[in-house]
């Protein structure tokens, strides 16, 4: 076995703390299970909790297939004072008074519920974003303006919370929870609600709930996932989503050979729950042959022996499924497959 390399291969939900840089989180990951491939899917700011998908060993292969989820957030927006990075670990640059209406919780509610839909957004100055090969939050702390364009995102759900009168920061704020597409930033969409009041606003509190098919009730902390280790992976053929097969011995063997497989020739289920906590209540009471043909393009998780072993992709033009991402150690599925 290699040097750092632990032979596991597996996927975990790290509830973030807030303070940690999520490559904080990947470092202490790498200790906890002594791999030095580890690495996670969706970057949470520092000032953030909450949901975060850390890959393990071979498993970080599957890190580009999670990243392009969309997810859920719970955020608080403090209005009166703007930062130079839109949220509370920022530098306050801007002061200004918070409208009457921030108050009226029947004006609120109206508010948040009528930010649903596609829209542009303009990302924060400090965010991961590169232009032109520079990345722009290391450009704007070298002082440095980067010409940031405008990105297509959607709001699915938006509700108010709460209205609070005075947060910590002695701000008046609202509570809201979030349903938005994969590169949405909630720091820019906090700081745009100030900006359509006609106030300064940022994000004060900010905690992810969801993430693709992973659920915040599934993240451990970094304590107990200390306790657990191994015994804290979840199946990733559930939070991937897709379609499956399973594969018996000859098929098997064919994948780790990255053959491809005749599309005809293979029986697709897929899985009546989504949710996490049901699909633990009932394990192949909640698989079921799937009826629907394959679609161009469409990703294939592939089952053997109970891990995930690869992902094939359908090659319509050629009635196949070839390989995209084949596994020489499979994926563990966890306690929860």
């Amino acid at each position: 076995m290699k040097r750092g390399t632990s032979g596991m291969s597996l996927v975990v939900g790290v509830n973030k703390p807030a303070g940690m840089s999520s490559h904080d989180v990947v470092n202490r990951c790498r200790r906890i299970f002594g791999e030095r491939r580890v690495g996670h899917a969706g970057t949470l700011d520092p000032l953030a909790k909450g949901a975060l998908l850390v890959c393990v060993g071979p498993a970080t292969r599957l890190d580009a297939f999670f990243t392009e989820h969309d997810k859920r957030y719970r955020f608080r927006v403090s209005f009166g004072a703007g930062t130079d990075t839109d949220d509370a670990a920022g530098e306050i640059i801007k002061r200004g008074d918070a409208p009457p209406q921030v108050f009226d919780r029947e004006f609120a509610e109206r508010f948040v519920g009528g930010l649903t839909g596609k829209q542009k957004q303009m990302p924060p100055v400090y965010s991961a974003i590169k232009v032109a090969g520079q990345r722009s939050y290391k450009a704007a702390r070298a002082g440095t303006i980067i010409d940031l364009k405008p990105r297509d995102i959607e709001i699915y759900e938006a509700s108010l919370e709460r209205v609070v009168e005075a947060g910590e920061d002695g701000l008046p704020a609202w509570d809201i929870s979030v349903f938005v597409s994969k590169g949405t930033y909630i720091r820019s969409l906090a700081r745009d609600i100030g900006a359509k009041l006609g106030c300064p606003a940022y994000v004060s509190e900010l905690v992810r709930t969801q993430a693709g098919s992973l659920e915040l009730s599934e993240c451990v902390t970094l304590e107990t996932l200390e306790e657990r280790g191994e015994a804290a992976a979840l199946d990733p053929v559930r939070l991937l989503g897709f379609r499956f097969l399973f594969a018996d011995e000859a098929v098997a063997r064919a994948v780790s050979n990255g053959t491809a497989l005749p599309a005809g020739a293979c029986e697709i289920y897929e899985r009546r729950r989504s949710s996490a906590a049901l699909e633990m209540c009932a394990c192949t009471a909640g698989v079921l042959k799937s009826c629907t043909p394959l679609s161009s393009g469409e990703i294939i998780s592939v089952i053997a022996e109970n891990k995930l072993v690869a992902l094939y992709e359908y090659d319509e033009a050629r009635g196949v499924l070839k390989p995209r991402c084949v596994f020489a150690v499979g994926v563990s599925r966890g306690r929860d497959s």
